[in-house]
């Protein structure tokens, strides 16, 4: 059978369904957006009317000043929440750029031994999504120091402003699929499998990171600086602006001789970041 071209009333049909946003929709949540979040929305007009369009049908709304005034009148902060989980990816899978993971176990780890005298390591994984990045980095620490880890305490702080995300990574429990990059030896070391065919991290590396919701547009409040700071994949969401200080946040909370990975489509580089240039997408902290 020939296919049938589409009709341009066919056409006209499927863009009726597209709740369009006039100038000043766009911009009282664009702004907002940035100014609580910077995430920068200010070129992603057609992503915003394509990807909210479902949740307006879904409430009977039917203009995006109806929708707004949803996600304002929420003190909860979940329908802004929500938003976002639909107009940015929170993908997150193991072994991701896993030249960190060579480094990390290479140069960051050894160098973090000799200098860490009270055997503590302060580790932050920003915007961990579904938990991978964290759970990765446990596994690699524990696989370096084996039996001697009893006498350190590598506790990771993994925190996303998504509670969604950090529901499933609190449960730790992924799909054959989701695992399928992960060595074989560490699938049978770190994880136990589950009666409906998923697996579960170990119960002994899922205490190694604790979960925590956080905004990096807020101020940080830690007790002591990190490490190490995996931020990766994150700021691709930032303005230049918005990005500079968020790194300059970084540097102040960042260890004399800590780390700061972002990821590999990420630069830092006009930012007047204060870190020394490692190596793609590594940095550290130096005098």
């Amino acid at each position: 059978m020939i296919n049938q071209p589409t009709t341009p009333k066919a056409t006209d049909a499927a863009q009726e369904r597209i709740v369009r946003m006039t100038d000043k929709e766009f911009q009282t949540l664009s702004n907002f957006v940035k100014s609580k979040y910077g995430v920068d929305l200010t070129k992603k007009k057609v992503l915003i009317e394509s990807r909210l369009t479902p949740e307006l049908h879904r409430r009977g709304l039917t203009n995006f000043q109806q929708y707004i005034d949803v996600v304002f009148k929420d003190k909860a902060g979940t329908e802004i929440v929500t938003l976002l989980n639909k107009l940015t990816t929170n993908l997150s899978y193991f072994m991701r750029e896993n030249e960190h993971f060579s480094y990390l176990t290479q140069y960051v780890l050894p160098y973090l031994e000799k200098t860490r005298r009270d055997h503590v390591f302060r580790i932050w994984s920003a915007g961990c999504s579904t938990g991978q990045e964290a759970y990765n980095t446990a596994m690699v620490i524990d696989e370096y120091f084996g039996p001697r880890k009893k006498d350190w305490d590598t506790t990771i702080l993994a925190t996303d402003i998504s509670m969604n995300v950090l529901s499933k990574a609190q449960k730790g429990i992924y799909t054959a699929d989701e695992l399928k990059d992960l060595p074989a030896k560490w699938r049978t070391k770190y994880l136990t499998a589950l009666p409906d065919g998923r697996f579960q991290i170990c119960d002994r590396l899922r205490k190694e990171v604790i979960f925590r919701p956080g905004n990096l547009m807020e101020p940080f409040h830690f007790k002591k600086p990190f490490d190490l700071i995996f931020c990766r994949n994150v700021m691709i969401y930032f303005d230049a602006d918005t990005k500079a200080q968020l790194v300059n946040k970084f540097y102040d909370w960042t260890a004399e001789g800590g780390y700061l990975f972002i990821g590999h489509s990420e630069s830092i580089s006009g930012t007047g970041n204060r870190y020394t240039y490692v190596q793609p997408a590594i940095y550290q902290r130096r005098g």
